[in-house]
């Protein structure tokens, strides 16, 4: 039975990823989730961001004995599992992502966080504020802060370039939502390009929102990875 963990993305938990999990179970998976630090009710560690992740993840490969588990990555949680894969090139099997922000700047930081004011989601989208506050508990706003922090960081000093990208031996399957409106076809297949050993899928009819995805079909899309 092959061993799979799912990886949620920025201000996310693993119950989004449930249904893909489900789906995955069905094919016969063996389907691991965690939530990252800070998310999930998860308590918070002293450390934040990308590198913090990526040290959560290998401690959870080691203490359940996994070798070389295939990868999929949402959004975040593709940049955690690629940046783990350059430094642990012996850790991971197959890699595929999802909907992952792989091209950073400070323009591009500046855009994305104006989107996490704890404040601003009160006022003009309260239903989504109640949603994060149900899943990640009181200190929402304060993952909502941090997470603007971990992007404004990753603007000034992105953790992966594109020569990190071609160091990684991995066989890595790079996925984008064909109505994505944060991840851009151009970064996307930037990456693609610089891969050793890489393939990229777009998933028709779907927006970044991991809740858009057809399961079905990306399931059938990691099972032939």
């Amino acid at each position: 039975m092959k061993n799979i963990i799912l990886l949620h993305g920025a201000i996310g938990a693993k119950d989004q990823l449930e249904p893909l999990a489900i789906e995955l179970k069905q094919q016969g998976y063996n389907v691991f989730t965690l939530s990252f630090s800070g998310h999930g009710q998860t308590p918070f560690a002293t450390n934040f961001g990308i590198e913090q992740f990526a040290l959560e993840l290998e401690q959870f490969i080691k203490e359940n004995n996994l070798d070389k588990p295939t990868l999929f990555g949402y959004s975040m949680g593709g940049y955690v599992a690629l940046y783990l894969a350059k430094q642990q090139p012996n850790l991971l099997g197959n890699i595929i992502t999802l909907g992952t922000k792989l091209e950073w700047s400070p323009e591009i930081a500046k855009k994305e966080v104006k989107m996490l004011d704890s404040k601003t989601i009160i006022e003009k989208v309260p239903k989504f504020a109640e949603a994060l506050q149900k899943r990640h508990g009181q200190d929402w706003e304060l993952l909502l802060q941090k997470t603007a922090e971990m992007m404004l960081n990753l603007g000034s000093r992105n953790a992966l370039s594109l020569d990190d990208f071609a160091a990684i031996e991995n066989k890595v399957l790079i996925g984008l939502a064909d109505k994505d409106n944060m991840v851009s076809l151009e970064e996307t297949t930037a990456v693609y390009k610089q891969l050793k050993n890489g393939a990229m899928y777009m998933l028709p009819n779907t927006k970044h929102p991991i809740e858009t995805v057809n399961v079905g079909l990306l399931g059938k899309i990691i099972e032939n990875c």
